[in-house]
């Protein structure tokens, strides 16, 4: 986690002394490096080969765009920006391998607590954090990469792979996470599994590793939203969506579960249900959730026969 900037020490301690601290607590999450390997502390991280195809996947979480740090902690910014880009390597049907994480930081920011999210996340996903960058910065910024392995001769599962007649599921209920943003944001009551979904989101890792291997023809994490991610998919694909339900979250509305975005379940296109749910179920997974189908009319988004709306988070670049 050497710098590579001319940047500013983050913390009145100088950013040797930061970096250290934050190797501390990645180290007491993971464990020291296995023989042989490097991981944080040097210029660049030395980690065994995988056996298998490579899956590269990177994502960055900003403070006040995805997550309101006077609502939520430091700790669970962190663990919000390595799940995001490990949900991206489970779409595909990969498994995790290992990850660098870079914190752009104002002074005084607590990055011990910034970096024990990320080091949570890590030790949950099994996605061992082996290096990274520190500098200073006018606003909170994590961005984390990784690295992931597909295994087998299966291909890889693409938002590009669906064909008319497949069966469209999901892997849970959505609108948890926006419930839960709303639910804080009002200071109000609600179920616990909401707030938590909005907090400590989860990847869906072992559900991709399993859709792949039951013959998924087409995947996507529902990051920013059932409709605008749907569409996206749609158009990869060439085919029309016909949903028939959407499955609501406990506490969230319609228009959080079409909409909301950051729930992280996977929407899954594959010819037959029934090897799908088998399979899920062989594994211990929760049953996916049938909603709809892929249409030979490329045009086509309905929802209970009405146009489905490209509803969702999408940056305005530009």
């Amino acid at each position: 986690m050497a710098s590579t900037t001319c940047a500013p020490a983050v913390s009145a301690q100088g950013e040797d002394a930061v970096v250290r601290r934050v190797a501390e607590v990645f180290e007491r999450a993971l464990g020291a490096a296995p023989a042989g390997e490097v991981w944080i502390g040097d210029d660049a991280a030395v980690v065994a080969a995988p056996a298998g195809r490579l899956v590269f996947a990177t994502d960055a979480v900003v403070g006040g765009v995805h997550a309101d740090l006077s609502l939520t902690g430091l700790d669970d910014l962190g663990w919000k920006a390595l799940t995001a880009t490990l949900s991206d390597i489970g779409a595909v049907g990969g498994r995790p391998g290992y990850a660098v994480v870079d914190f752009c930081v104002p002074p005084g920011t607590d990055l011990v607590l910034l970096a024990t999210g990320v080091a949570e996340a890590s030790a949950e996903w099994g996605c061992p954090v082996v290096g990274g960058d520190v500098t200073a910065s006018s606003q909170v910024v994590v961005g984390a990469a990784a690295t992931g392995v597909l295994e087998g001769d299966r291909p890889p599962v693409l938002r590009s792979g669906a064909s008319p007649g497949d069966r469209l599921v999901v892997t849970g209920a959505l609108g948890a996470s926006a419930a839960g943003l709303r639910l804080l944001r009002a200071g109000a009551r609600g179920p616990a599994s909401a707030i938590a979904a909005h907090r400590r989101p989860r990847a869906r890792l072992a559900e991709g590793l399993v859709a792949r291997r039951a013959g998924a023809t087409a995947m996507m994490d529902v990051s920013d939203g059932l409709g605008i991610d749907l569409h996206r998919l749609a158009e990869a694909s060439g085919v029309g969506i016909a949903l028939d339900t959407v499955p609501v979250a406990d506490g969230a509305t319609e228009e959080e579960a079409v909409g909301g975005g950051e729930d992280f379940e996977l929407v899954i296109a594959t010819p037959d249900p029934t090897r799908l749910a088998e399979a899920f179920a062989a594994a211990g997974l929760r049953p996916p959730i049938e909603i709809g189908r892929c249409t030979g009319d490329a045009a086509e988004r309905t929802l209970w026969g009405r146009p489905l709306a490209r509803a969702g988070f999408e940056h305005v670049l530009g």
